[in-house]
Order: structure tokens, then C-alpha cells, then sequence
């Protein structure tokens, strides 16, 4: 019988995909700070993130680094970089949108496949924004958090976060997530992976990290939504430990977004070109990345 081979990735390829993930990811948070939103009546269109990049990350390499990494930016570059932490309601965050990115890149066993490409990632922006739909609901029900739209009537905080929930599915999921993936992921699959001295997988590649969402990924994702909202619930209350804030931001302004801009770009350059050393040294060496037989 023929055995089946694995793609797999060492450490030094790990750290650098979570080195970049958080990076440009970081990166692009900050450019959506200075986007303004547009309002239609009631509506309010607004970019939430450009969740194209964590999830084309996930599905070209290993996506729990790329994933946890591209979290961990959010934080870095999009709160402490600018003076402010939320405290431990930042793992509401941190543990959902890392999920849903992670699950989209299990998702994909094909990067070429357009089908798989496009199920899997408007499937990472729904699981992020109805795992945070839900838990505000939560929050609402239990009484942490007084939210009223209709006086009287706290059900409705149903409704409000309803429509919230198919605006950033339908607006933010579709234009910069499922469309840029479905563009970026086959066109940068065999022509990425070089850079960072790793061979594209294959079709008839078993790649460690990808494969169906087994009921050990979906006990994993109650888990860690029940964590989650534990932790978002502490967070309205006075056990809201590690919240901080420098006043930065308000001093600095748009100023304190270009600096942390700028911090995420420098990151992600001197990442690239790390890439790019090793990559050469490899081919002199003759261990072309092209050339690698897989582990």
C-alpha cells in the first residue's frame, strides 16, 4: 500500500507565519481606524476588518499560527500600540476571531478549489460574528449590561444585534473577506510558499492541520465560547482586571494610529526579508523549496 505523506511545517516556518499573520494583519487593522463609516438612514456601513488576510493565511499555510497570530496583532497594534487595553474582555475577541479563522483554514484541503475557498471563509466570518452577536445578547439577558433599543423591552437588543450581525456578514464578510480570498488564494498558492522556503502542498498531500470539522474542534469551539463570554462578562463588572489606558491615543490622535501603522509595517518588512535570506541561502545550498521532497 502507499503510504501517505504529510505536509508538514518545522518551528522557524511556524514562528514566521505567526510573525507575519500578526503583522499585517495588525497592520490593516490600524488602516480601518482611519476608514469613516457611511450611514444609509438606520444603517450604518462600516468596515470591521479586512479579514481576507488572516484567512488567506490559514488556508496557504498552518492555520492555528496564522490564525492565533493574526488575534494576538489586533491586540498589539490595534490596543497597547495606542495606549488602551480592555482588560480581560479582550479574550471575548482574541478567542473567537482566532477560532473562526482557524476553523476556515481546516476548511480548505485545496487551495485551488474556489468552492472550498469561498465556503470556508464567509463560514470564518459568520462564526466570528454570531459567536460576538451571541455573547452580547448574553450579556444583555443576564443583566451585566444594560441594553434597552425599545424602552422596557430588552429582548430587543435581539433585533439591533440581528441587523449588526448581517451588516458585517453581508457588507464587511462579503467585500473584504469572501471576495479578496477567493482572488488572492489560488492566484498566491505555489508562488508565496517559496518565500518563506516551504514546497506548496498538493491534492494527494495530507496536510496536517487541514481535514472536516470533527466533533473535537466543535466541543473545542463551545468551550471556548463559554470561556469567552465568561470573560466578556467579567469585564462589565468590577473583576474587569489588566483594563488600562495611556490617554495616548486621545493625546496623538490619527497621529498615534500612523505610529502603530508604522511599528506593524516594520514588523511585517523585516519579516519578509528574513523570508527572502533564507530562501537564498537555501537554493545555494540546493535545497530549492521547489525541490524539497515532503516529510
Amino acid at each position: 500500500m502507499k503510504s501517505k505523506t504529510f505536509y508538514t511545517l518545522t518551528s522557524s516556518q511556524k514562528m514566521m507565519i505567526f510573525v507575519l499573520s500578526m503583522s499585517l494583519y495588525g497592520l490593516s487593522n490600524m488602516f480601518t481606524e482611519l476608514i469613516p463609516a457611511l450611514r444609509l438612514g438606520p444603517i450604518e456601513l462600516s468596515i470591521e476588518y479586512f479579514a481576507f488576510i488572516p484567512l488567506t493565511l490559514c488556508m496557504l499555510f498552518h492555520p492555528f499560527y496564522a490564525a492565533v497570530g493574526a488575534a494576538l496583532g489586533e491586540i498589539i497594534f490595534g490596543e497597547l500600540m495606542l495606549g488602551q487595553f480592555g482588560g480581560i474582555g479582550e479574550l471575548e475577541k482574541f478567542l473567537t476571531f482566532s477560532f473562526a479563522m482557524y476553523v476556515a483554514g481546516r476548511m480548505v484541503r485545496n487551495p485551488q478549489n474556489r468552492m472550498q475557498v469561498g465556503t470556508a471563509a464567509i463560514t470564518g466570518v459568520i462564526i466570528h460574528q454570531l459567536c460576538s452577536s451571541l455573547v452580547d445578547i448574553g450579556k444583555v439577558w443576564i443583566g451585566v449590561e444594560e441594553f434597552e433599543a425599545v424602552p422596557g423591552l430588552a429582548q430587543s437588543v435581539v433585533i439591533v444585534e440581528g441587523v449588526s450581525f448581517l451588516n458585517d456578514v453581508l457588507f464587511s464578510g462579503i467585500l473584504f473577506a469572501l471576495l479578496p480570498t477567493l482572488y488572492l488564494v489560488p492566484r498566491l498558492y505555489g508562488k508565496i510558499e517559496p518565500l518563506l522556503g516551504i514546497k506548496p502542498r498538493e491534492k494527494s498531500t495530507k496536510y496536517e492541520a487541514a481535514g472536516v470539522i470533527s466533533p473535537k474542534v466543535v466541543v473545542t469551539g463551545l468551550v471556548l465560547a463559554l470561556t469567552a463570554f465568561g470573560a466578556e462578562a467579567l469585564s462589565e463588572t468590577d473583576w474587569n482586571f489588566g483594563e488600562w489606558e495611556s490617554g495616548f491615543a486621545e493625546q496623538w490622535g490619527t497621529g498615534a494610529i500612523w505610529l502603530s501603522i508604522a511599528a506593524a509595517a516594520a514588523v511585517a518588512i523585516a519579516v519578509l526579508l528574513v523570508m527572502r535570506a533564507k530562501r537564498t541561502r537555501g537554493v545555494q545550498a540546493g535545497n530549492d523549496p521547489e525541490n524539497l521532497p515532503y516529510a
